[in-house]
Parts: structure tokens; sequence; C-alpha cells
């Protein structure tokens, strides 16, 4: 199944702290051989400061005690300039860490500049430190310090590059401490500097898009919320966009999202659309089970693809999460996945043929005719499926479908509150090139 793993297409779009969870992940799967799962992680140490983390890996890799001179050495130069650093902005950690001379800080940037230098002799040299202080910390791997450090240090910084910066290793922090309520605090923030700031180049900010899609996953797919979120960010026609031109696999995570929420339907046709026009570029067992459901109408082919979506589930380091409970362990994602195919499988069936026979749509399903019954019959019972059983003849009948109006009159001022957003955004784009003529 690693012929379906994501992770040398998505490890690039991420900070190379946020690889870790995916090699451990790989690691646990037993995907790739140990060896190679440890040298790569040793390979992505050597680009930080964690340098006890490699020396434990690399004792492992070779059954050794010893480690290289230069691990020695290097670790000597980490903790000496650690030491320098935390010197350097040791004024102003004192500061931080004084609940009396925080309390004058205000709201207004420039007055806490002045405050600072006037009273504690605190300047733009101090403020610098922290920041390379906060960096360095993240480096060595105390996202703790380092998120609390960043922080602080956007509250005083005058610089948007160096602040949009700080936010990225901010929101890095808090995904890596499993932080998911304030991730997602620090995700929107994200988000609304990538849209609304002027970036030198286009590219530069469909870069930043990538980004961040890349690091929403961890939080979408951890985060307690009910999968909607993902579809309101890369559902979006920039996102999208970016997605088609630059990072086709992540249509993997956003075609789960649309089987898995079944209240996405009015945009669920568009996307569609997007699945059959990129076939070309990407496709795996997710993104071709739609394309068998609702493009070829080849229900035999979707039955197959189910059970390879399945292998794809388990083997996804986003989408493979499990939990545990009291009788052992669950993949939530996988079981919710799995029950909304088979209603897709069943609904798009039974409305090309209206009436069918139990035993085949038990065939459709790849469950046999008792499990078959009962399913439906629950899926009913809940008001997942719009149908009636005739036990005489052994069918399943699908009712008439009328649109619930109230969800109607929602999806349409969802659409028009979003095309009214656009078009406003358009028109500010276009303000400031009409002004400069």
């Amino acid at each position: 199944m690693a012929t379906y793993d994501l992770t040398p297409r998505i490890a690039p779009n991420l900070d190379r702290h946020l690889v870790f969870p995916l090699l451990e992940f790989l690691q646990e799967q037993q995907m790739y051989p140990d060896e190679e799962i440890l040298k790569a992680k040793i390979e992505l140490l050597n680009k930080t400061n964690m340098v006890d983390y490699a020396m434990d890996i690399h004792k492992s890799l070779y059954r050794t005690e010893d480690v290289p001179q230069d691990m020695i050495e290097r670790r000597v130069e980490v903790v000496a300039r650690l030491k320098s650093l935390e010197e350097s902005a040791a004024p102003l950690v004192a500061f931080l860490q004084n609940p009396s001379a925080v309390q004058e800080l205000r709201a207004d940037k420039q007055y806490n500049l002045q405050m600072l230098n006037d009273r504690y002799q605190i300047g733009p040299d101090q403020i610098e430190a922290l920041y390379q202080y906060a960096k360095f910390q993240f480096e060595c791997g105390n996202y703790s310090g380092a998120a609390d450090y960043l922080y602080q240090y956007r509250a005083l910084c005058t610089n948007s590059e160096r602040s949009l910066s700080a936010l990225w290793g901010k929101l890095a922090a808090e995904v890596l401490m499993q932080n998911w309520v304030v991730a997602v605090e620090e995700l929107n923030r994200l988000k609304e500097i990538i849209d609304s700031k002027s970036f030198s180049s286009p590219l530069n900010q469909v870069q930043s898009r990538i980004w961040l899609m890349h690091w929403s996953l961890f939080i979408f797919f951890n985060h307690d919320n009910d999968k909607t979120q993902i579809i309101d960010l890369f559902n979006q026609d920039k996102y999208l966009n970016a997605i088609q031109t630059s990072a086709p696999h992540l249509l993997r995570y956003l075609a789960t999202a649309f089987i898995i929420n079944k209240r996405r339907r009015s945009q669920f046709k568009d996307f569609i659309r997007v699945i059959q026009q990129e076939q070309h570029s990407y496709k795996d067992p997710i993104t071709e089970f739609l394309a068998c459901v609702f493009v070829n109408y080849d229900f035999d082919g979707a039955q197959k693809k189910m059970k390879e979506c399945e292998e794809v589930i388990v083997k996804d380091p986003f989408l493979g999460k499990q939990v545990e409970d009291g009788n052992g362990s669950t993949m939530p994602l996988r079981d919710e996945f799995l029950k909304n195919a088979r209603l897709f499988i069943l609904e798009t069936y039974c409305r090309i043929h209206q009436r069918i026979d139990m035993g085949v749509l038990a065939g459709k399903l790849n469950m046999d005719y008792e499990d078959a019954e009962r399913w439906i019959v629950k899926r009913i019972r809940n008001s997942e499926l719009d149908a009636k059983i005739d036990t005489e003849t052994g069918t399943v009948i699908m009712e008439p479908n009328h649109p619930n109006v109230y969800e109607q009159l929602i999806e349409h001022t969802k659409s028009l509150s979003g095309r009214t957003y656009k078009l406003a955004s358009q028109l500010m784009e276009q303000s400031p090139a009409q002004a400069a003529r």
C-alpha cells in the first residue's frame, strides 16, 4: 500500500518538524523497512538542533553506544548558542515573566516600544533576540516555550514579514503540541493574512495557500469537528485552483471530507466535475470511487474501489487515526467513510432503477442478504435514506426526493454570500490597479 503513500508529496510542503509525526506513523504501519525510516529521521534531525534525539536514533540504527564526533561537536555548538541567545533575550524575557510589568503594555505597539525603551532599556536588539531565541527553542524541540515567546514577539513586532514568519512558527508549535483549538485560531489568522496580503508575485501567494492547506491536514483530521472546515477552506475557488495547479494529491482529503459530510451535497456536484477533470493528473481509490459512482455509474467498479479505499484510509497518517475505547481501538473516520460510501452506491443505484432486488443490492454493497437488509432498514430509520422495503417482493423502492425548502434556502444564502464576497474581493483588487493608472 506504499503505492498510495502521499508522504513524498506532502513532506516538501511542511516544516521539517511536522514531518516527524508522518515518519512515526509510517514506522508503526511498517510500510517501509525500519532502517529507511530511521535514516530519514536522522537526515531531518541533522537540519535541526535536536542533537540528543539524533544521537538516540543513531544508536538504535547502528546498534551501538558510540556516536559520531561531528554529533558531539554539534551538541556543544547548540548548547553554547542556546546560552548566548538566552542571555541576549534575558531582559525582555524577565519583563514578560513579571505580571505587574506586563500590565503596563497596551494595544498600541508604538507606545509599548517607547515604554520598554524608556523604562526598561529594552530596544529593537532585545526584541530581535527574543525572536531568535524562540526560533532556536523550536529547533531544539521545545515547542511550548517557542509558542509562548513567538506569541509575545508578535505583540511587539512591527515588521509584517517577520511577524508572519513568527505566526507560521506558532502554528507549527501548536500542531506539534496537539493544541487543536488554539491551532484552529492560528490557522484562521494565517489564512486571513495570506488572502489579504500583497505578495511580490502571485505564485508566492499560491505557494502560501498550498502550505496552509498541507499544514491544516493535521488540524482538520484531529480536531473534534464535523470535518466541514476542510471543505470550507479547500473548496474556495482560490484554494481549489491552487490544488488543481500544484497539489492535486490534496483531492484525496477533500473527497474524503465530502463523502463523510452528506450536508454538503450542493457543493458536491461541482467537486465531482473537478474529480473528472483531474483524473489525468491525480487519482487514487478514493477519487476513483467517486468517479465510478457519479461519472461512470460503474457500481461493480465502485464496490471494488471501496475495498481499496479502506486500505488507503488505514495506511494514511491523517485519515487512519485510531481512537481507544473500552472494547479496544476503533477508526471512526474509516467506519463513517464506509457507511456513507455504501449510501452513495445505494442512493445512486436506486435512483437509476427506482426499484431493485434486495439480493442484487446486497451484492453491490458487498454484504450478504440479511446484513444488507438490516443495514438498509437502519439507514431508513435514521432518516439517512428516503426509501421503503417491500418484504413480499424483496425489493427496495426509492421514495420521490422532495428537497427540504429550508435547506435549499440556507444553501442558496450561503452560495449568494460566497459570490458576494468574491465580487467584493475582485473590486478591492481592481481599485488599487485603477488608482495606480
